[in-house]
């Protein structure tokens, strides 16, 4: 029996955007510093991975509204985001969030936040055509922004993933 997605839920989602958008621009002017990717990943977690990419797409293009357009940032946020929901969506469905399965996902969201600066040393240089010492400058000062940020990740996943699960099964039982 197909499942349709009521005004409720839209709403759910929306807030959910708001949140991360909030969050975004309160620590923008700390570089690698930031609360989107433990938010993204819980979300997922708890409410799968078909509703968590429809979110991550729509958080894409809304936060071009607050930040500015930039191409390559719109498609770095729209592969990375899409990606973190999917992968995290379908271990929501394998995993439990206790102590093992929490350390686990830890890692694999360290790993994620590598892979963020990593799309975007490929995708930005791309996109904007620069020569290979160019590239090679751009990753070389991406470098410190990409070990505060899997740090910042990895500290608020240990503290922040188990208290977002229960707010979000909340929310996902009322639903």
């Amino acid at each position: 029996m197909k499942r349709y997605q009521t005004a409720k839920e839209y709403a759910y989602i929306a807030v959910f955007i708001a949140v991360t958008i909030a969050a975004q621009l309160v620590l923008s002017a700390i570089p690698g510093v930031e609360v989107v990717t433990v938010l993204f990943i819980t979300y997922a977690f708890v409410f799968g991975a078909m509703r968590s990419v429809f979110a991550a797409l729509a958080f894409s293009l809304v936060r071009q509204l607050v930040f500015g357009f930039f191409p390559n940032v719109l498609i770095l946020y729209l592969a990375y985001y899409s990606l973190l929901s999917v992968t995290f969506g379908l271990l929501g469905k394998v995993l439990s969030p206790d102590f093992r399965g929490v350390t686990l996902l830890v890692g694999i969201a360290c790993i994620f936040a590598v892979a963020f600066t990593a799309m975007d040393c490929v995708i930005t240089p791309l996109y904007f055509g620069y020569s290979a010492g160019a590239w090679k400058s751009y990753f070389l000062a991406s470098l410190p922004v990409m070990g505060t940020q899997a740090l910042c990740v990895g500290v608020t996943m240990a503290c922040l993933f188990l208290p977002l699960h229960r707010a979000f099964s909340f929310v996902k039982s009322r639903l």
